[in-house]
């Protein structure tokens, strides 16, 4: 772990944090982001992460990863990576957390249903509800609404956002997580490496759901120069691993290999930019283009790998049929919870009972947000009588 005293001048310190939107005594043990992390890690979002699925829903086996095991995959990489920057690595690790907190069910099919819902009254961005999980939606706390976390860790979550959101966060909290995308800034260092290792992480795990799903094939990788790479060198290394009941140690020997690799370039190309730009502190980083990021041969090969992986894996013809499903069962529980919110049952709201269709409509929406793949599967069938998945 870095200590405070060794964090680099550009580094989000903990105790020159632009503070929580509720003010509270600092911790006698914890600094203000390991509070943010543990929070974080207690809150019930998080708990139900463990049954988001990433590609492959949870009814289609155990093995294949899950919100919980990429979000913890992405903390891992970013602390790894942080700790040879010299930046904060418990920021890092409250931010990758956090990130997915606000995915729906069935994941990117999910929010893609959930979006064309609330096409009328807002749309629906799973980076905007992650924010809302720990700025409004958890309920642990007597005094204030959500998880009350730093600007810094809040900053982080909100990856994305359009014009039009960020002037709606401005006018609720003025010069707060929204300001940056007005004035065109960047996050911290720590949020921009959150964005590069979760990157970073998919990528990795997903080649590995898909060959171990059988959707694609270690004979297909040889196409992915990224990946190939790496299986050469370690065929290369270990000619045994040429046998097909060895393939399965080839392949994580591949993906380690990349993995490795993907981080040694973040941590080269962003200490040259650090070096070119030598900024002063924090927001000298958010005043300037991004700086964490690949070198260019890197660069081209993790776009080329998604490419692969969009074609090939997610857009699989299975792949394809679970996710029209997977869409039926969001669009039909957002149809019946607005025409009769009393079918939420013990969540109900005064907002999912209000007469402004648009008021009740975020309620829904943050209720189906927060369903696991096999509560929304159960209250699918409850409500409609359809089972869709096995």
């Amino acid at each position: 772990m870095t200590h405070i005293s060794e964090l680099a001048a550009f580094a989000c310190d903990p105790g020159a944090t632009r503070g929580r939107r509720h003010a509270e005594t600092p911790a006698p043990t914890r600094t203000e982001y390991q509070r943010d992390r543990d929070r974080i890690v207690h809150s019930t979002a998080f708990r139900r992460l463990v049954y988001k699925t990433q590609v492959f829903l949870n009814h289609e086996g155990d093995l294949f990863r899950t919100r919980l095991t990429h979000s913890l995959e992405v903390a891992q990489l970013g602390r790894s990576i942080a700790r040879s920057l010299r930046i904060n690595e418990d920021l890092v690790e409250a931010i990758s957390l956090a990130h997915d907190l606000g995915h729906t069910p069935f994941g990117h099919a999910g929010q893609d249903a959930l979006n064309a819902c609330m096409a009328g009254y807002g749309g629906f961005e799973h980076n905007l509800q992650s924010l809302r999980v720990v700025d409004k939606l958890e309920e642990r706390y007597p005094q204030y609404d959500g998880l009350n976390l730093t600007f810094e860790t809040r900053e982080g979550i909100l990856k994305h956002c359009s014009r039009a959101t960020a002037q709606q966060l401005e006018l609720d909290e003025p010069g707060g997580v929204g300001a940056r995308f007005l004035r065109r800034e960047q996050p911290s260092l720590e949020a921009q490496l959150c964005n590069l290792a979760d990157e970073i992480a998919y990528n990795a795990h997903d080649i590995d759901d898909g060959v171990r799903s059988g959707l694609i094939t270690l004979e297909q990788l040889r196409d992915v120069e990224l990946f190939d790479r790496y299986r050469v060198m370690a065929q290369a290394e270990f000619p045994e691993l040429g046998e097909p009941r060895l393939h399965r140690r080839l392949l994580y020997e591949a993906i380690r290999r990349m993995l490795s690799a993907q981080v040694y370039d973040v941590i080269d190309a962003t200490r040259l930019a650090l070096d070119e730009l030598a900024p002063l502190d924090a927001q000298a980083v958010r005043e300037a283009p991004t700086l964490v990021k690949f070198g260019d041969a890197m660069r081209t090969g993790s776009q080329e790998l998604k490419q692969f992986l969009f074609k090939n894996l997610y857009r699989h013809p299975r792949v394809m049929e679970t996710t029209t499903r997977a869409q039926e069962v969001v669009r039909d529980l957002f149809a019946v919870y607005t025409s009769d919110p009393h079918e939420m049952k013990a969540t109900i709201t005064d907002h999912a009972l209000s007469s402004e269709a648009p008021v009740r409509a975020r309620a829904v929406a943050d209720f189906i947000a927060g369903m696991t793949d096999r509560f929304a599967t159960r209250e699918h069938e409850r409500l409609t009588g359809r089972r869709l998945f096995e």
